[in-house]
């Protein structure tokens, strides 16, 4: 068998001998066009199956079209160039690697059809060596962690190996992941110029240097992996960090707001805290969810929160606002009128900090986070606010509509006056 340093670039080796040393479970490999990250893991999961009997493996696209193409030609090339092409059976049909000695398999799934996932088992031994590749088209690490807890059954030690093109916003579910440690997870990032320039080419290299001098920033993000930001987030002022119960016990300018919601799209319940002096929007509590009935979301309300201020709902809605009064609740509709959606926003954007707990109120971040301007069929950033994804923005929206109405009405005023 060939080598190992011979087959991976020199910015492996430390990561091979982790793996090696069994230090680590999750291994997410992170980089550039050319980096080789795909290269080494299918060098490791070849190698380690051959010199681990018992072990097999899974290779896992969000795409299961993409297979053949992608992880399947990239494990039979790493098959080829460690010389045991003679070991190794190849199939189509259905799509697997087969270690010959020892009946070891590599299987190849798509995530698009769970059901196959659900039913990934071997005949011999357990599922050793697992790999994620183009890890950001998956929906977000619940995905990932149902897929893990399916397949990930049965033996003592497991590999997982996640690589990707880091995406251009940071705000991206895989890159705010990277950032989380865990003691058994390493993140090791590559790019082309840690790889031997005769493996990649000249012509690979005049194409990164042509791109580096005429779009910089895109050459930082194709070529170097780096999350530069695609330039059409809405909100730059969010804080995402967790809010303390000291914090919280010393908020006195509570709003709260509804944006209603029930066969498809989600009920939203938003507390926050509006610090109008700093100019700061707290969002420390939510009820987000689908198919839940008026009288249920009144009694859940009223079971995690005592707070006595108005909740203020979408007034498109007046069936509900008066049923949810009937049973309690201080609550009245929104006044909206010309232009309060773009107003609303405006006015978030214009706050110093929003401050987001991730915890208590994921689906704030999630939506806030990924809350970006949608680009035409030219690739030029639309000027008007996209509707989707936006609950609990317009839950914050109507929470803080007292406010905004009244530092407009300031506004107004002062241009009478002539400031």
């Amino acid at each position: 068998m060939v080598r190992m340093s011979e087959l991976i670039a020199p910015s492996f080796y430390e990561l091979h001998n982790d793996i090696r040393a069994g230090k680590h479970t999750h291994y997410w490999l992170k980089g550039g066009r050319g980096s080789t990250k795909s290269t080494f893991i299918s060098c490791e999961i070849i190698k380690g199956m051959m010199e681990n009997p018992g072990t097999n493996a899974a290779a896992i696209r969000k795409v299961g079209q993409y297979l053949k193409d992608s992880v399947y030609e990239q494990l039979t090339w790493a098959i080829d160039k460690l010389g045991v092409g003679h070991l190794w059976k190849t199939k189509l049909s259905p799509m697997e690697l087969v270690y010959i000695p020892t009946g070891q398999k590599i299987l190849f799934r798509g995530a698009d059809k769970p059901t196959k996932l659900k039913s990934t088992k071997t005949r011999i031994g357990y599922i050793r060596y697992l790999w994620y590749e183009e890890l950001d088209e998956f929906a977000g690490m619940e995905e990932i962690r149902s897929i893990n807890q399916s397949i990930l059954r049965g033996g003592e030690k497991f590999n997982v190996f996640y690589s990707y093109n880091p995406p251009r916003s940071q705000r991206n579910w895989v890159n705010e992941e990277a950032l989380i440690e865990r003691p058994d997870r390493i993140v090791h990032h590559s790019t082309y110029l840690d790889v031997p320039r005769k493996w990649l080419g000249e012509q690979f290299l005049i194409e990164a240097e042509h791109l580096k001098q005429v779009k910089p920033q895109s050459y930082e993000h194709e070529y170097m992996g780096v999350a530069t930001g695609t330039g059409g987030e809405i909100f730059d002022n969010l804080e995402i960090r967790n809010i303390e119960d000291s914090e919280i016990a010393a908020f006195d300018r509570i709003r709260r707001g509804i944006d209603y919601g029930y066969s498809i799209d989600p009920f939203v319940y938003l507390v926050t805290h509006y610090d109008g002096k700093r100019k700061r929007l707290y969002i420390f509590d939510e009820i987000y969810k689908v198919g839940l009935s008026n009288r249920a979301a009144v009694r859940m309300i009223n079971e995690r929160t005592a707070f006595s201020s108005y909740i203020i709902a979408d007034s498109e809605e007046p069936k509900s606002i008066a049923e949810m009064r009937s049973l309690g609740l201080r609550i009245k509709g929104a006044k909206k009128g010309p232009d309060s959606v773009e107003y609303g926003i405006k006015f978030l954007q214009s706050l110093e900090k929003i401050v987001i707990d991730p915890v208590r109120c994921p689906n704030a971040k999630r939506e806030f986070c990924q809350y970006e301007y949608e680009r035409d069929q030219n690739g030029e950033f639309k000027a008007r606010y996209p509707d989707k994804d936006n609950h609990t923005i317009d839950a914050a929206r109507y929470a803080l509509e007292d406010d905004m109405s009244n530092r407009k009405a300031r506004i107004l005023s002062r241009k009478e006056l002539g400031i």
